[in-house]
This record gives structure tokens, C-alpha cells and sequence, in this order.
């Protein structure tokens, strides 16, 4: 495990690191989730070993501190994965985001330019979500007030959960996990769709064959997007179908 500190307080963000080749991969994971959990066996599958990994927790959530003074916007997750990774000194990384960290991967690459040469976007959030009090995920996190968040809506949101999320949402700091729904549920400004149409670098966006293809594909693969549906799988790619997403992953990220 590795850590940097990326605030003014000096909170840390850690990330497990597997050696390898540069460019470095850049792994960051979803709304309540853990990259080291998530990500390891994908990183270490035989179609995307080799190169240096950094499984990076974002601020509030894993293995990383969960400061309560931080705002945790997106932009604010993005900056702070920007100073973890200057501390951890690749010169340009390719990055991989999965749900939120899919948002978050697009912000970073519009506010930090220079250190982004590649996004592969898991099924990524694009837009913002109207908060709903029976959903769950972040636009039903975001339906409650910080106060009844903490108060007993991170135990409602528990029950709705299910077992399997709530395994690496419990390791998120309540204030972190409701203030990062909040602000995923309003978007980025511009909106995450909005950036990623807008960057000049390779992009390519994996999502559930069985959802169809993602809101505004036209004008995703117009700008340049590629976009490709993975088989046999929900919105956890990545663990639903290992094999696929390795290929589709592989394809993204090793073009030659």
C-alpha cells in the first residue's frame, strides 16, 4: 500500500500499486466501492498485466482518510487523485473509471490535461440524476438532507443496498459517501457528457450489452467516443464477466 497526502490538512489518499511497465493505469472505483476490490483481477489479467497500476480509493472511501471538512465534488475527488498521482510520479497515466470514478476520470482529465492520455469509462455516469427517495445509489442518497443522511438514511440505504455493496460502502465515511452521491447526482460543471465530448484525447465507454447503447451514442461516437457493449453483465462489468471486459478493456487500452 501506498499513500500521499493530498489536502491542505493532510488527509491521505492510498492506493495498492502493482509494478509494471509506463505508461501507468490509473484504476478508480464507484460511488461506496474500493478499487484494490473491484479492480485487482482485472488488472492482473493476462490481457492487461504488465503495466504499472495504481488501485487508488478516493478520498472518503477504502483505505483512504475520510475527512468531514471536504467537499467532495467531483472536481474537488479530481484534484485530489491529480496530487496522489503527481506524488506518485507517473508523467501521464491512462485511467480507468468505473460508475463515479468513470465521472470523476472525465473531470480529471478536463482540469488536468497534461496528466491524462487515455480514459476507458466503465458504464460511467454522464449526467445528473433527479434524486429519488426509493432508488438507491446516489440519486437515492441525494433524496435525503446531510442531517437525515446521518441521522438514520445510511441505514435505510443499507437495507436497500444489499449485502454485496454495502461490503465496501461500510468503509466509507457517511459525510464522504452522502456529500459524493449529493454532488454526482447535481454533475460536474459543465456536465460530465458535456467534457468528455469536448476532450481530445482516445476515449471509449463500456457498457451492459443488455442496457442497449448509452444515452446519446450518436453524438458520443461523433466526437470521437468509442463506444462498445460487454456482454453478460450488469453494471459491474468488470466482476460480471471478467473475460469480456478484460477483451474490451484490452482492445481500449492496447490499440497497437
Amino acid at each position: 500500500m501506498r499513500e500521499a497526502t493530498v489536502t491542505p490538512s493532510g488527509d491521505r489518499i492510498r492506493w495498492v500499486e502493482l509494478p509494471g511497465a509506463e505508461p501507468a493505469r490509473l484504476y478508480l472505483h464507484g460511488l461506496g466501492a474500493s478499487s484494490p476490490v473491484y479492480f485487482a483481477a482485472a488488472a492482473a489479467h493476462p490481457l492487461l498485466a504488465g503495466r504499472r497500476s495504481l488501485l487508488l480509493d478516493l478520498l472518503g472511501f477504502g483505505i483512504s482518510d475520510r475527512p468531514t471538512d471536504f467537499g467532495y465534488t467531483l472536481e474537488a475527488h479530481a484534484d485530489a487523485v491529480a496530487a496522489a498521482v503527481r506524488a506518485a510520479g507517473p508523467d501521464r497515466i491512462e485511467v480507468v473509471g468505473h460508475s463515479m470514478g468513470g465521472a470523476v476520470a472525465i473531470v480529471l482529465a478536463h482540469r488536468h490535461p497534461a496528466l491524462v492520455s487515455r480514459l476507458l469509462l466503465v458504464d460511467a455516469n454522464l449526467d445528473a440524476i433527479a434524486p429519488g427517495r426509493r432508488r438507491v445509489g446516489s440519486s437515492g442518497i441525494a433524496s435525503y438532507t446531510e442531517a437525515e443522511f446521518l441521522g438514520g438514511g445510511l441505514a435505510e440505504v443499507a437495507e436497500r443496498v444489499g449485502p454485496f455493496w454495502w461490503s465496501t460502502m461500510r468503509l466509507a465515511g457517511p459525510v464522504a459517501l452522502y456529500r459524493s452521491a449529493l454532488h454526482l447526482a447535481r454533475g460536474s460543471e459543465p456536465v460530465m457528457r458535456e467534457l468528455l465530448l469536448r476532450l481530445g484525447l482516445p476515449r471509449t465507454f463500456l457498457h451492459p450489452a443488455a442496457d442497449g447503447p448509452p444515452q446519446g451514442v450518436d453524438a458520443l461516437r461523433a466526437a470521437g467516443v468509442r463506444v462498445v457493449a460487454v456482454p453478460d453483465c450488469g453494471h459491474n462489468v468488470m466482476l460480471d464477466n471478467p473475460e469480456g471486459f478484460a477483451s474490451a478493456a484490452a482492445e481500449a487500452l492496447n490499440p497497437d
